[in-house]
């Protein structure tokens, strides 16, 4: 189970891997805990949309659902139901604080519905972001914040039983990016990506989904509110690359399995589990 804040974080940061374990027959579910109201539009065609938050979130609404179709067999929540949470913006503006923002939500309403869908899917695996978010967006820190705070409530019968039975989740992973990838950042010209990397010796896990990058790039193409990739910038560049399918990752709670290469990485994120 896969935990994101904005419809098209899924691809962008781990759509390989959904596609990989969907096409191996893996229980594969995804919590997306915003529609992305505030997300800046990047075709003209649909520029309508800017400015219109209620308009905006609808239209991800549906391009997530035509991405996921490009994924595989996706199982789909949205945390709270549809609209419940909303986009925080960017750190530092107005939306941080509005009503209904995410990163401002509730706590105990926030931790009711993620244990509630924890104890709905039962997943032996959980990916989310790292405590700064990956990239320090208010609603990546909340969605990390969300499955951090709820891991130890869906295991206790006692906490909320009438939200299901208890489930302990036995491995869960932040997903990260290497220090290595600083090479192909720096010959694009790009600076600043260093504070959100990871020592490579340092990650777990690296799934590898060169196989499936056709179904990354396509189910990234499904968000053209947000993402184009023919306009030659630098993140069109990079998502284009195979390497843009080896997905890393770091084992922060549970058993590390065996792993293979010169920094041991599991190659699956159920390596060592029964």
């Amino acid at each position: 189970m896969l935990v994101h804040a904005h419809p098209d974080d899924e691809a962008t940061a781990t759509g390989a891997t959904m596609a990989r374990y969907s096409a191996e027959g893996a229980s594969v579910a995804l919590v997306t805990c915003t529609s992305g109201e505030l997300g800046e539009v990047v075709t003209d065609d649909l520029a309508h949309l800017r400015g219109d938050q209620e308009a905006l979130g609808e239209h991800r609404r549906g391009e997530i659902r035509a991405a996921l179709a490009e994924l595989g067999e996706i199982r789909h929540h949205w945390l709270g139901g549809p609209g419940r949470f909303r986009d925080s913006g960017m750190a530092g503006e107005d939306g941080n604080a509005a009503p209904g923002a995410f990163a401002a939500a509730d706590p105990a309403e926030v931790t009711r519905a993620m244990v509630e869908i924890l104890r709905a899917e039962r997943p032996h695996v959980v990916v989310t972001y790292d405590e700064n978010g990956g990239y320090g967006h208010p609603d990546h820190i909340a969605a990390h914040r969300a499955v951090m705070t709820s891991l130890d409530p869906a295991a206790d019968p006692d906490y909320a039983p009438e939200l299901g039975e208890a489930w302990q989740v036995p491995k869960v992973y932040w997903t990260t990016l290497p220090r290595s990838i600083l090479k192909q950042v720096e010959e694009a010209g790009v600076e600043g990506f260093e504070p959100y990397t990871v020592p490579d010796e340092e990650l777990t896990a690296m799934v590898d989904g060169r196989d499936f990058h056709a179904n990354k790039i396509a189910a990234l193409r499904e968000y053209r509110s947000q993402v184009n990739l023919d306009d030659g910038e630098f993140f069109a560049k990079l998502v284009l690359r195979p390497e843009f399918a080896l997905e890393h990752y770091l084992l922060v709670r549970g058993d590390r399995g065996p792993g293979t290469g010169p920094n041991n990485w599991e190659p699956d994120l159920f390596a060592g589990l029964g």
